[in-house]
């Protein structure tokens, strides 16, 4: 079965004075976030930007993916503390999303830290939003256990 999930935009002016408010129309999770071309491209300022909603789409998305690579494994995380850090860089041909940086801290009883990386990595490279990315951003994990 198929899922869809649909965020609108609505934007007024140009591109570099110009400005616009996104919401997740199907949850209702959030509305009117304010995003501009500046927002993108120097400081936020309280506004979001598309790279940073790919950020929170890739942390959540891992954090699921990791949970159940561990729970596959006999493994319960106590904690999974993630964030994704994307990078948006103007290149030759023009901006581009380049990487997305997961960072993972996780307390995780009974496993180790080698094995808590190897699963990490795994669930860099299986989580649906790495894939949509894979072959576009380059994608790295740095995963640690704590406690």
């Amino acid at each position: 079965m198929a899922v869809t999930r649909r965020a609108e935009t609505t934007w007024t002016g140009d591109l570099s004075s110009g400005s616009g408010v996104v919401s997740a129309a199907t949850s209702g999770a959030f509305s009117e976030l304010p995003v501009t071309w500046a927002a993108r491209t120097e400081e936020a300022g309280g506004r979001t930007s598309p790279e940073e909603l790919v950020a929170a789409a890739h942390s959540a998305c891992f954090s699921m993916a990791f949970s159940a690579a561990l729970a596959r494994n006999g493994f319960t995380p106590e904690r999974l503390e993630t964030s994704a850090t994307v990078t948006f860089e103007k290149l030759e041909p023009g901006w581009r999303l380049v990487a997305s940086a997961i960072a993972v801290r996780g307390v995780v009883p009974g496993i180790g830290a080698d094995r808590f990386r190897e699963l990490a990595e795994g669930a860099r490279d299986g989580c649906p939003i790495s894939q949509a990315l894979k072959g576009n951003v380059e994608l790295s994990v740095d995963a640690r256990l704590e406690g």
